[in-house]
């Protein structure tokens, strides 16, 4: 646990919490160990890490209205971006798991990954406060926003272009990085969308999540579709 307490920049005070944090119930149901799942932490964690995002967006960006927020907010907190950060931190490998979970890839299951990032939090807000938290909270957040504009948060132009083509059976729509440049700290990528093999539209920005953005949005333009 030293090592997963390196990665994480804090040292907990109470070992029992971070271990709780770490435990699936399929481990507990399995051992029959005295400790908890992770499943009540979750539940803390869940609003601790609602309560961090809120406040920062709503400081960050007072130009968005409460519905615009709101979706941002979402963006942040779903279950894909949780998986995200758990993987970023190798939360995966420190996971206790029941025998059946680890042989169907419970260790890499965005579900059970989100979760445990949540119970972490959790952990680190009841043995060291809320400071603790909104540190280890913003190290994931600030990158994550900075990797999408915030238009991309509530208006989602690849899903958009997704169910026009969805439309025709057959179709296929592809994203191919077509050039990087740029020193690392300031990458931009040139990223085109291909409908089969035709270039339909060319997107280009500092991530590539946000150029693909970018190309599906002139692909929609191109099309007359309202974006």
């Amino acid at each position: 646990m030293q090592e997963l307490e390196q990665i994480l920049g804090y040292v907990f005070k109470d070992k029992a919490l971070m271990l709780r944090a770490l435990s699936h119930t399929s481990y507990i149901n399995e051992v029959k160990d005295i400790r908890e799942s992770n499943e009540r932490l979750e539940f803390l964690g869940d609003s601790v890490l609602s309560v961090i995002v809120s406040e920062y967006i709503f400081r960050n960006f007072k130009q968005l209205p409460e519905g615009e927020l709101t979706k941002l907010r979402a963006s942040l907190v779903c279950e894909k971006s949780l998986a995200a950060f758990a993987r970023e931190l190798q939360l995966g490998r420190f996971l206790f798991l029941g025998k059946g979970e680890q042989l169907n890839g419970g260790r890499d299951r965005a579900s059970i990954l989100a979760d445990a990032f949540e119970a972490l939090l959790a952990a680190m807000y009841l043995d060291g406060g809320i400071d603790v938290a909104k540190a280890h909270v913003m190290r994931f957040v600030k990158d994550e926003i900075q990797n999408h504009t915030v238009e991309e948060a509530f208006h989602d132009y690849k899903t958009q272009l997704q169910e026009i083509i969805q439309k025709n059976p057959g179709e296929e729509l592809t994203y191919c990085l077509a050039k990087e440049e740029g020193p690392d700290h300031d990458k931009l990528f040139t990223v085109e969308v291909r409908l089969n093999s035709n270039v339909i539209g060319c997107g280009v920005a500092h991530s590539k999540k946000q150029a693909e953005q970018y190309a599906a949005k002139q692909a929609l333009e191109l099309m007359g579709q309202e974006t």
